[in-house]
């Protein structure tokens, strides 16, 4: 008769609140084990609620979940009243008893693991020169002389005069972002990070995916 052993396994700081518990079978005969899969009662007072709303969001800043969002995944998955009195003493509790860590209106779960946000991705700007009069803004009709190259110093495109509207997304990010504050008769070098250029895509054949781009941009006019 095969003899076997029963191993109960857990990692729980929080047994409500961890994932489902494992189970190990272990037979003696074969030498091998097999694993049992059970499901957690779910959260039931309203601060182990918003826990469980903040754990199951990605954080959308290093200060953790926003109040709205976590009010919204309540609203979905508990059909919690947002606007009662109860919800709002719930996070104060959840505070008050060391649980939740509140930075602002955004939360964070004490003794989580901090959330790693993605930096956003932004233009380096060189100052070369600065120019005269008001500043270009979104909305303004600009008019450019350019040069852009490829990480390998290779030119990729140049114009002597090209206009186009500022901010309005008819230009890649990186120049929404970079020619914005320049003054007529400034230059500037920009750096320009593939998400603000042609991302992944690229744009074939000039430029590749993925490729960081390098501006010389002088502004000839604002209208």
């Amino acid at each position: 008769m095969n003899k076997e052993s029963l191993t109960y396994l857990t990692t729980i700081p929080n047994l409500l609140l961890s994932p489902p518990h494992i189970f190990f079978r272990h037979n003696t005969n074969t030498n091998k084990s097999t694993s049992i899969y059970r499901t957690m009662a779910p959260p039931k007072t309203l601060v182990d609620k918003i826990v469980y709303a903040i754990r199951q969001q990605p954080a959308a800043s290093a200060n953790g979940v926003s109040r709205t969002a976590i009010l919204k995944y309540l609203a979905s998955e508990f059909n919690v009243d947002k606007n009662k009195a109860t919800t709002k003493k719930a996070f104060k509790d959840g505070v008050r008893k060391g649980m939740l860590i509140q930075t602002g209106q955004s939360f964070l779960v004490q003794g989580d693991k901090l959330p790693e946000v993605a930096q956003e991705a932004k233009v380096t700007i060189e100052e070369l020169k600065e120019g005269s009069g008001p500043a270009a803004e979104a909305g303004d009709t600009v008019t450019v002389k350019y040069e852009g190259k490829l990480d390998d110093g290779s030119v990729f495109d140049s114009a002597s005069s090209f206009e186009f509207t500022l901010g309005a997304g008819e230009v890649i990010k990186g120049w929404d972002q970079g020619i914005a504050g320049m003054k007529v008769g400034g230059k500037r070098k920009l750096f320009v990070p593939s998400k603000l250029g042609y991302g992944k895509r690229g744009a074939a054949p000039e430029i590749p995916g993925n490729a960081d781009l390098h501006f010389v941009v002088k502004l000839k006019s604002i209208q």
